[in-house]
């Protein structure tokens, strides 16, 4: 009894809107540097064109290198938002887990101080719900919720 997931962001709508917002600076660099047009009523110079050109695809970039992965096994929970975050909590020190639908908290990401405690997500609306003996809850977003379900149960949690 294993359970492994690794998600991404791979919506289509999402990349399109990305790329396409993207396409402003390209064409700003074009018109003020190619043409030679200022590019909008107060533009930036040319370095700060080019230099806030390069961090936007940067952050698209980002966009594609992140991952959710969560594995499962009979004695722990592993989950990296990668790059940002990794836990690691081993089972006995788990109260309750539960696959929930947690709504919308705000969009996709980390999500902080909502009603769950922390969520991790990158798309849809159901997931892990875990609390801790300590307290501390949080959710790890899933697209696997019927495997997870019957993984749970053989875990008697």
């Amino acid at each position: 009894m294993k359970f492994k997931e690794v998600q991404k962001f791979n919506q289509w709508w999402l990349w399109v809107l990305l790329i396409g917002i993207g396409l402003i600076p390209v064409y700003g660099v074009y018109k003020q540097l190619i043409i030679g047009q200022s590019f909008g009523d107060k533009p930036l110079s040319n370095q700060g064109l080019i230099t806030f050109t390069i961090i936007f695809f940067l952050v698209i970039g980002l966009f594609g290198l992140i991952r959710l992965k969560t594995e499962i096994d009979h004695s722990e929970i592993r989950m990296s938002f990668i790059p940002f975050v990794k836990k690691k909590v081993k089972l006995k020190d788990v109260k309750t887990m539960e696959v929930v639908n947690y709504g919308f908290v705000g969009g996709w990401g980390i999500r902080l101080w909502t009603k769950y405690g922390t969520v991790y997500n990158i798309k849809g609306n159901k997931g892990l719900s875990i609390t801790l003996k300590d307290g501390t809850k949080f959710i790890i977003g899933t697209q696997k919720e019927t495997e997870l379900k019957s993984v749970l149960k053989t875990l008697n949690l």
